[in-house]
């Protein structure tokens, strides 16, 4: 599957503008950390665009991302389809490749930088710093969807530096905040 078959697919399944800046946010990430570790950035990048295409279709825990997963069997390589299956905790998928141990670090991160644009008066990435990241983290009520602990436990697994982590994935999401209208 190429990056224009993963993107048909994604808005085939999902229609909310915010989950798809989402999985572009996410895809993003996914990118920047493959080239940091010297890795295929086509394939890490689908594989972030498609984490979550099945949410809004099946959004409980029985559902998502297990339906997806039945999706992409025998369409995607089944190191893409565990790297998603291991993206949420509850589905209790060991995270055993740098795919699948960077894709959770990720997600929950690129949720709390979105958050932090959009407080901002004029909604865009280019002035969020990395420290206003930090001080968003400790505050547990702004975005408290958002796993803090997660976050921690993906840069820690990943062996980054919580700054840098952070670092490197607002660095990716402002690189694209045109895609992401922010």
């Amino acid at each position: 599957m190429n990056r224009e078959e993963a993107y048909k697919l994604l808005i085939e399944y999902t229609t909310k503008p915010g989950l798809i800046k989402h999985a572009l946010a996410v895809e993003m990430a996914m990118r920047a950390y493959a080239e940091k570790f010297g890795e295929d950035v086509e394939s890490w990048g689908i594989v972030g665009l498609l984490h979550d295409f099945d949410y809004e279709k099946y959004p409980t825990s029985e559902g998502h991302p297990y339906e997806g997963a039945k999706i992409l069997k025998g369409k995607v390589p089944e190191e893409w389809i565990t790297a998603i299956l291991g993206h949420g905790t509850y589905t209790g998928v060991k995270r055993e490749t740098k795919m699948a141990k960077t894709l959770f670090a990720v997600d929950e991160l690129t949720g709390l930088i979105t958050a932090a644009a959009l407080i901002r008066p004029d909604k865009k990435l280019a002035e969020v710093e990395l420290s206003s990241i930090k001080k968003k983290m400790k505050n547990k009520s702004f975005a408290a969807a958002v796993s803090r602990e997660d976050i921690t436990e993906g840069a820690r697994d990943l062996g980054i530096e919580l700054n840098e982590h952070i670092s490197i994935v607002l660095g990716a999401m402002k690189r694209g905040a045109e895609k992401l209208g922010l």
